[in-house]
C-alpha cells in the first residue's frame, strides 16, 4: 500500500519512512504543501499522514484541497496538541489526530486501523440487505453510496460508518464512548472531540437543519440515536 507522507523535519521524515517501509508500506514523501499537493494529484494512496506546520501552503489547506476531490484517509500528524487544533483538524476532514512526540509503534497502529476500515468501506458486504433508508435518507450498502431525495451525499469513511452504525441500530442509543470504540476501534480515553466533530460534520452534510436534526438525534446526558428523519430538534 502507498502512503502520502507530508512532513518538513528531515529527520522525521525519515524515521517514519524507514520504519513504515520495514512494514511493507510504499511511502512517497513532500517537504512542503505545494509538494504534497502535487504528488497526491499524480497518484492514488491508501492513507495521507500529514503534519499541520508546513511551509509554503498549510496542513490545513492541504487537507482541504484533498477533501475537495477524495475521501481517502487522512492522519494528521502534528506538535499542534490543544484541543482547538484537533477540533479545528477533524473538523476540515481528518480521521485521525496524533501528537508529537509519538510513538512510531502508535503510528503504525493507526495507519493500519483507518486504512482497514476504509477498505471495508469500499467493498460491500454481500451478507447484508442491499439498503438501510430512514425518511429521505437512503444508504445503499451494495455501492456504499449515500443519497438525500436522490441526491448523492459524500462521506467520509467514520461519517458513513457511524451513519450505518445509527441506521443499522434505529432504537437503540449510543454513549460516545460507545461510538468511540465500535468506529475508531480503539480505547475511549475521555476526549470528546472526535466524536463530537465527526457528528458535527454528518449532521452538516445530511440534515436539513444541522441544529435541529431529524436524523442524528441527541439524547441529552446520554449520547445519540436514529431519528425518524419526519421531525426532531436539539443539537
Amino acid at each position: 500500500m502507498k502512503l502520502l507522507l507530508v512532513e518538513d523535519d528531515i529527520e522525521i521524515s525519515r524515521m517514519l519512512k524507514d520504519y513504515l517501509t520495514t512494514e511493507n508500506y510504499e511511502v512517497v514523501c513532500a517537504a512542503d504543501g505545494e509538494e504534497a499537493c502535487e504528488k497526491f494529484a499524480a497518484d492514488t494512496y491508501s492513507l495521507v499522514l500529514l503534519d499541520l506546520m508546513i511551509p509554503k501552503i498549510s496542513g490545513m489547506e492541504v487537507m482541504q484541497h484533498i477533501r475537495q476531490s477524495s475521501t481517502v484517509p487522512i492522519m494528521i500528524v502534528s506538535a499542534k496538541d490543544t484541543d482547538a487544533d484537533k477540533t479545528l483538524g477533524l473538523g476540515l476532514g481528518a480521521d485521525d489526530y496524533i501528537t508529537k512526540p509519538f510513538s512510531v509503534t502508535e503510528v503504525l497502529a493507526r495507519i493500519k486501523a483507518n486504512i482497514r476500515r476504509s477498505i471495508q468501506y469500499s467493498k460491500p458486504d454481500k451478507q447484508e440487505s442491499e439498503t438501510l433508508a430512514v425518511g429521505d435518507l437512503v444508504m445503499n450498502l451494495t455501492d456504499y453510496t449515500v443519497t438525500k431525495r436522490n441526491v448523492k451525499v459524500d462521506l467520509t469513511v467514520k461519517e458513513y460508518e457511524i451513519l450505518k452504525l445509527l441506521l443499522k441500530n434505529p432504537k437503540k442509543v449510543y454513549t460516545k464512548e460507545q461510538i468511540y470504540s465500535l468506529i475508531w476501534n480503539d480505547a475511549y480515553l475521555g476526549d470528546e472531540n472526535a466524536v463530537n466533530v465527526h457528528i458535527s460534520r454528518l449532521r452538516n452534510k445530511i440534515e436539513d437543519s444541522p441544529r435541529s436534526p431529524k436524523y442524528v438525534m441527541t439524547v441529552w446526558g446520554i449520547g445519540y440515536k436514529l431519528g425518524d428523519g419526519a421531525a426532531g430538534a436539539g443539537e
